[in-house]
C-alpha cells in the first residue's frame, strides 16, 4: 500500500462508534477480504499515534506527522507479525517508537539537557496575572518534556499521556519492565526539578 493509498483510504473510511474489533479487521485484511479493513484501522489510531509521536518529537508536528505516515506503512507490511499477544495499538505504538528512533539516528539529532537549560524564565507564577498563568504553565510543561531524553519521553507519553499500564510500556517500547521504571523515575526527577517554580509556597 503506497503513502498516497494510506491517505485516501483512511480519508475516505469513517470509523464507526461501535465496529469490528482490531483483531477481526486485522484478520480481514491478511485473508484480503475487506480492501477497506487496514484504512479503518489507520482511521482508528492515527490520532494517538500522532499524539505520541508528537510528544517524542517535541513539538516538530511535521517530522511526528511523517513518522505516523511512516509508521502505518511499515505496520501494513509487517501486519502478518501481529500476533494478538498484545493490543493492536501497543504493537502499533512500538512501531512507532522504533521508526521514531531511526529516525533521529539517520538525521544525528543531538538530544542534550544542554540545549535546554536557559529555556526557563526567571519568572515565576506568584509575578503573573491569574489569565497568563495557565499558558504560561501549559509552555513550561512543553519545555519540561523536551529536556526528557528520547526513552524517557517515550515512557512518560505511554504511561501518563495514553494511560498505559508499566508492562504494556515494556511492550511497546520493547525494553525491560525495569527499564521503564527507571526512566519513569529518573523523568520525574527532571520534571520536578525544571517545575518546581509553580510549586505552592508555603508561608
Amino acid at each position: 500500500m503506497s503513502s498516497d493509498a494510506v491517505k485516501v483510504a483512511a480519508a475516505q473510511e469513517p470509523v464507526p462508534s461501535e465496529g469490528p474489533p482490531d483483531s477481526a479487521l486485522v484478520a480481514r485484511v491478511l485473508a484480503g477480504d475487506d480492501r477497506h479493513a487496514f484504512a479503518v484501522l489507520v482511521r482508528r489510531h492515527q490520532g494517538a499515534v500522532r499524539a505520541l509521536l508528537r510528544r517524542l518529537c517535541k513539538g516538530d508536528d511535521a517530522f511526528a506527522d511523517d513518522l505516523a505516515q511512516e509508521t502505518f506503512l511499515q505496520a501494513h507490511r509487517k501486519l502478518d507479525q501481529f500476533r494478538g499477544d498484545a493490543r493492536f495499538s501497543t504493537w502499533i505504538y512500538r512501531i512507532a517508537y522504533n521508526s521514531f528512533l531511526m529516525a533521529i539516528r539517520s538525521r544525528h539529532v543531538e538530544e542534550s539537557l544542554d540545549d535546554h537549560e536557559n529555556d526557563v524564565d526567571d519568572e515565576g507564577p506568584q509575578d503573573l496575572h491569574p489569565e497568563e498563568t495557565t499558558a504560561d504553565l501549559q509552555m513550561d510543561l512543553q519545555r519540561a518534556f523536551a529536556i526528557l531524553s528520547p526513552a524517557e519521553r517515550a515512557v512518560i507519553a505511554q504511561c501518563y499521556y495514553l494511560d498505559r499500564s508499566h508492562e504494556e510500556a515494556a511492550y511497546a517500547l520493547d525494553c525491560p519492565l525495569g527499564t521503564v521504571k527507571s526512566h519513569i523515575s529518573r523523568a520525574k526527577q527532571k520534571l520536578k526539578a525544571h517545575l518546581q517554580v509553580w510549586e505552592p509556597r508555603t508561608s
